[in-house]
């Protein structure tokens, strides 16, 4: 089975699945953003032959998407992101910057396939987060085999973490400097591209060089 096989397969599983306290991607508007991926991010960074792979928390919330569907989230739809957010606006750049690709050329999707309560900052319990990341991240992880999975803010890192039996890192400094190997994918914490760490964005680009000298020297 080839790898777009298994990862539409995945796909069929999350769109079965349910979870109590969450709702799906095709609850809102009909399923106007259902998609056969894990995640709609994915929409638009689908290269499953990338040798980069991004993981960001979580796609939406229950606020936004219960938002009246206007023409700018039915533009946005086709690339299964917002190109206004700053998260999405700062790793472009990044990855411009230091691996001379487009968020297209690579693989990208997110953590959490489920849609949260509340605002687009809510958070979701580490739990719910590891459990996620057993069913649907690493296997995407172990289907796509990119050499670099790069996780965005210490909760998708430590959750990932948990998951492959490792323990949690109490600060992003320590996440950062301490990349791990799964099933030949080596995956690295990095900030969250919404907000930048102490240091600002001088030292997240600093993060990325040495991430990127490590695995592509």
């Amino acid at each position: 089975m080839d790898k777009r096989q298994q990862l539409f397969e995945l796909a069929q599983k999350r769109k079965r699945t349910r979870w109590a306290g969450y709702k799906c991607i095709g609850d809102y508007h009909s399923g106007f953003f259902e998609c056969d991926f894990v995640s709609p991010y994915t929409i638009g960074a689908s290269n499953v032959d990338s040798d980069i792979m991004m993981i960001l928390q979580d796609w939406s919330s229950d606020e936004v998407l219960s938002r009246h569907l206007d023409p700018y989230a039915i533009k946005n739809s086709e690339y299964g992101h917002d190109p206004s957010r700053p998260t999405n606006i700062n790793l472009k750049r990044l990855l411009k910057e230091h691996f001379g690709v487009q968020l297209k050329d690579i693989y990208a999707t997110n953590l959490f396939p489920f849609i949260k309560y509340d605002n687009i900052s809510s958070r979701i319990p580490q739990d719910d987060l590891v459990r996620a990341d057993r069913e649907f991240a690493l296997p995407q992880i172990k289907i796509v085999k990119s050499k670099l999975i790069v996780c965005l803010g210490i909760q998708t890192f430590n959750a990932i973490r948990h998951a492959c039996g490792y323990t949690d890192w109490l600060n992003l400094d320590s996440a950062i400097a301490s990349p791990f190997q799964f099933h030949g994918s080596r995956i690295w914490c990095q900030a969250h591209t919404s907000r930048y760490p102490s240091g600002g964005a001088d030292r997240v680009s600093s993060d990325w060089k040495r991430m990127k000298n490590v695995i592509f020297r």
